[in-house]
């Protein structure tokens, strides 16, 4: 179990895990220092958070933000620009890498790894799988095709260094009303009017083949995350995940929709067009890949972490929607609110074509 004097590092600390994580480990008695790696740093701040900034993507050392750490979380994450998947490949995957030999280098005991359903193979509709459903993700979007390269790199880096504890959380979609914004310019683009998210405005929901997923409130994923850093007995993959599973039946009941059964290519085919029109910074075959996410079993994460989330899908997802029409945003670079400005320098990135 945990003892007290804890030196925590995280990367990714101003993100949506981020800042839910630094906050819950903040109150931890078990935890002395937070040191927290950003691109940039932000003036928000919580109580045994030291700031430090690194590009993990670019920056050859970084041993020097680990010395002395008793356990790493990595949380950081590139998801744009989507059109250029070589910059996203090179922080990702490849400065995951550096980060994973850094902490092997620097002697860190254990690390803490934020994997993703995403990470998963398919699987039947109707079947939940556990952490041993292969992790071959869906090889043609970017952000599943890095997700599965790195559990492979994990399973090298397990095999080479058996003296490092390494844990691997594989989240549901995550959701808070501080990420709403961030979100919303990451996957539909600055001419999404979030005014218009609201019960009574948005007639149908069309309810597509493979169309069900599941969520997860960011604070409660956060609460995993502090379990599997400071429980020594922690390792493996742990999956995490909320009741119930969110479907369209359940948004056209969040938004007083109506149900319309469509076939995939009715709504892929105009996400295609508008894609290519630079109009959103989501590309189609993240479309696909969300389709073909498997639903997890989370039962390892509640029985043997000890983790129960405090809130269910429905209540996550009607925050969220909420939060979304509100234009609500968080302290940080990352989580920046819905302002006018903010919406013009959204423009000026082209949907997906830069940062």
């Amino acid at each position: 179990m945990a003892t007290k004097g804890r030196r925590v590092v995280v990367t990714g600390a101003s993100g949506n895990v981020g800042t839910s994580l630094v906050r819950v480990l903040s109150r931890d008695p078990a935890v002395d220092t937070i040191v927290g790696i950003v691109r940039r740093r932000p003036e928000w701040t919580v109580d045994k958070l030291e700031w430090a900034t690194a590009d993990l993507g670019a920056d050859d050392s970084i041993d020097h933000l680990l010395a002395g750490a008793d356990v790493v979380v990595h949380l950081a994450w590139l998801f744009q620009p989507a059109r250029d998947p070589l910059t996203t490949w090179e922080t990702n995957v490849l400065g995951s890498i550096r980060l994973f030999e850094a902490v092997a280098r620097v002697g860190v005991p254990a690390l803490v790894y934020s994997s993703s359903v995403g990470a998963y193979s398919p699987a039947p509709q109707d079947e939940f799988v556990p952490e041993s459903w292969p992790t071959h993700g869906w090889p043609a979007a970017s952000y599943t095709r890095e997700k599965a390269y790195l559990e492979r790199v994990l399973d090298g880096f397990e095999a080479k260094h058996e003296d490092v504890r390494v844990v691997r959380l594989r989240p549901a979609f995550l959701f808070k009303a501080a990420s709403a914004t961030e979100q919303r310019r990451l996957f539909a683009g600055p001419f999404l009017p979030g005014s218009l998210i609201r019960p009574g405005l948005i007639p149908v929901i069309p309810d597509l083949p493979g169309l069900q997923a599941q969520a997860l409130h960011t604070d409660d994923a956060a609460d995993a995350f502090r379990l599997a850093a400071l429980r020594d007995d922690a390792s493996g993959a742990y999956n995490l995940a909320a009741d119930p599973v969110a479907d369209a039946k359940l948004l056209a009941e969040l938004l007083g929709a109506r149900l319309v059964r469509l076939p995939t290519w009715a709504v892929r085919g105009p996400l295609a067009a508008a894609w290519r029109l630079r109009l959103v910074p989501a590309d189609p075959d993240l479309f696909d890949a969300v389709l073909h996410m498997p639903l997890m079993d989370s039962t390892r994460a509640r029985t043997e972490l000890g983790w129960t989330p405090a809130r269910d899908a429905k209540a996550v997802l009607s925050e969220f929607l909420t939060a979304l029409r509100e234009g609500e945003g968080g302290p940080t670079p990352p989580l920046a609110e819905d302002t006018p400005p903010n919406r013009a320098k959204e423009l000026t990135s082209r949907a997906g074509s830069r940062p």
